[in-house]
């Protein structure tokens, strides 16, 4: 089983897919399988896929009319490409037929916007994570086979959650294998772990842990997927053993409200910010990417004893980088940011595709910013999925 220093000492720049207009790229999914297609999302609320090989253009999505929270393929219909919008849509879209309207489109009540999003690992049951309303915070769910008819009726609509979060739900992800399993993150400072299959919501809450801050994005980690990381916005870090359900305290294995403060870089930089974590199953080892705002990318061991560095990244983005994503197959690790590059990294790798760098401005006013987490509000009733 390699390192992470083995996967990732060669990696180099292969190709740099330069906008063609001051758009950022948000985030980014590759179709499973070492399917030839990846999808991003961008600011200017276009879908665009690409060839995974090349980076070439293939076409894109339209329809959206607010900001997008997320892009997922199908896991078992890898042709089949979902995205979730604030404009209070899911929709659905073929992805062997760019520039067509969406296939389904998925709703709740009027007034939510969503601001996350995933489907199961079997592709039947969709979740949107929204904005607060009111007092409350909602998290949808739907059949994936099944979508808002010609009259506007709502079909599909399997339930709402609408106890255990506070605040807005910046983050949900459904475990990798496991279709019932489900973890979502708010800007209250509460990650939740549901096992949809046991009922109402009040039964499908298995665990819970607190982040201390907003939470910014969340994985699956572990063998097993047993672990559960949480990166904040404010850039604090947590790590939990998450197999225990039946225990009101997960095990917490990693916990720092400013791990930046953990990352010794050799160049005697800093890292100014993360990107987020992934499991690399190949190399039995959870990746944390963090960099800096010109550019810069930290490739990072993620363990309970902390954050390792393995391997810096220079030469390709000149703005805060908002995706990635690893390429198992290829040993391919692809980028997307604020300078709206998409960036594919390979060992061993010569640039094919040289190129001024656009610098584009490198705030962006949709990132969602560190809120102080309010107290966990008690709510009156309770949801079943139906």
């Amino acid at each position: 089983m390699e390192t992470l220093e083995e996967t990732f000492k060669s990696l180099a720049i292969a190709r740099r897919l330069q906008p063609s207009e001051a758009t950022y790229i948000l985030d980014a999914a590759a179709q499973p399988g070492g399917g030839p297609l990846v999808a991003v999302s961008c600011s200017n609320r276009a879908l665009r896929l690409h060839q995974c090989e090349t980076l070439a253009l293939q076409g894109e999505f339209k329809g959206h009319t607010g900001t997008l929270c997320g892009v997922r393929f199908g896991h078992a219909s890898p042709d089949t490409l979902y995205s979730g919008s604030a404009d209070g849509t899911l929709r659905c879209w073929d992805a062997r037929r760019p520039g067509s309207e969406a296939t389904r489109v998925f709703r709740s009540e009027p007034g939510h916007a969503f601001c996350s999003m995933d489907i199961s690992s079997n592709d039947v049951v969709l979740c949107a994570g929204t904005e607060q309303v009111g007092e409350d915070s909602f998290l949808v769910f739907w059949d994936a086979r099944m979508a808002t008819g010609a009259s506007g009726k709502q079909q599909g609509l399997l339930g709402v959650y609408s106890e255990s979060h506070s605040d807005d739900i910046t983050t949900v992800r459904f475990h990798p294998r496991q279709a019932d399993r489900l973890a979502s993150g708010g800007t209250d400072g509460l990650v939740n772990v549901f096992e949809l299959n046991l009922g109402g919501e009040e039964d499908a809450l298995v665990t819970t842990c607190n982040c201390d801050s907003s939470a910014g994005s969340i994985c699956w980690a572990g063998v097993g997927g047993e672990q559960l990381l949480c990166v904040t916005h404010d850039e604090g870090l947590y790590l939990w053993d998450v197999r225990q359900t039946d225990s009101d305290d997960p095990l917490t294995l990693l916990s720092a409200t400013d791990a930046r403060s953990l990352v010794t870089l050799p160049d005697g930089g800093a890292l100014e910010y993360f990107v987020g974590g992934a499991w690399l199953e190949e190399a039995g080892q959870l990746l944390v990417v963090g960099g800096a705002s010109q550019g810069e990318l930290h490739l990072l061991d993620c363990s309970e004893k902390g954050l390792r560095p393995v391997r810096s990244l220079a030469g390709g983005h000149s703005a805060t980088v908002r995706c990635f994503l690893w390429q198992p197959e290829g040993g391919g690790l692809l980028t997307g940011g604020e300078d709206g590059q998409l960036l594919q990294w390979r060992p061993g790798a010569t640039e094919l595709q040289g190129g001024r760098k656009e610098t584009l401005k490198s705030t962006s006013s949709m990132q969602l910013k560190a809120r102080a987490h309010r107290k966990h509000h008690s709510k009156s009733s309770h949801s079943q999925l139906t």
